[in-house]
């Protein structure tokens, strides 16, 4: 579980900064180290919640305060329902997915592949029209 805790941190972090580049708004990096700060308590409420029950129950279970302390944040410093929403349904579909991936232990990497795979075209198309030299100079004037 611990090795899949790059791709939450930088899945996550991709997800705000395009809600950022997108959205046209700003999120200080102190905002950005609170969100990381939830994503590794959230290794700490899994461990915690699996001493005493299931480890499917104890990933529900952490993965909705995870998730639920990320969206209401979004919503505060964002100030949109909109965005949170988006934020949260992404982060889900991510954590789905890690699930998914833990449990399908014979063809973890097949999947992971394929969705990574999957999430950089993403990632790739959305940017494609971004004039990523016009963001400075947009600043700048």
């Amino acid at each position: 579980m611990a090795k899949y805790a790059i791709l939450f941190l930088g899945l996550t972090f991709l997800v705000f900064f395009f809600v950022e580049l997108l959205k046209k708004v700003f999120i200080h990096p102190i905002q950005y180290i609170l969100v990381g700060l939830a994503l590794v308590v959230f290794y700490s409420l899994l461990l915690a919640f699996s001493e005493h029950i299931s480890f499917n129950s104890s990933y529900l279970t952490a993965t909705i305060l995870t998730l639920s302390i990320v969206s209401l944040y979004t919503y505060a410093i964002l100030k949109s329902k909109t965005v949170a929403g988006l934020v949260l349904g992404i982060l889900l579909i991510l954590y789905l997915f890690i699930f998914t991936i833990l449990q399908l232990e014979d063809y973890a990497l097949l999947i992971g592949s394929v969705g990574i795979f999957i999430i950089l075209s993403l990632v790739m198309y959305i940017s494609r029209k971004i004039d990523w030299y016009d963001l400075y100079l947009e600043k700048s004037n």
